[in-house]
């Protein structure tokens, strides 16, 4: 179980991490994502595919391109993260 649960935050950590080099690179194509975070194309792909169903990233010819909401997202993201991180340390046995 707790496994499963590592997987998902490493997963959703290197969704951060191409939404972050969009926003910061954009417009940016697969194979400059892929050098530049030192990812295999088909991990930034799917990556690239699960922001754009969120609405965080759209694709336009010269590459992908951050959306409003990805500046939103990164307002409250750590905040978000300390809220998770609390919430963990609360599930821990003393």
């Amino acid at each position: 179980m707790l496994d499963k649960m590592k997987d998902e935050i490493e997963l959703l950590s290197r969704h951060l991490d191409v939404a972050r080099a969009v926003a910061e690179h954009q417009p940016i194509g697969i194979m400059k994502l892929s050098e530049l975070l030192d990812l295999p194309s088909h991990r930034i792909r799917y990556s690239l595919h699960v922001l754009e169903q969120e609405g965080y990233i759209r694709a336009s010819p010269e590459g992908a391109v951050a959306t409003p909401r990805t500046l939103e997202l990164f307002e409250d993201l750590n905040e978000s993260i300390d809220d998770i991180v609390h919430l963990l340390e609360s599930m821990k046995r003393n």
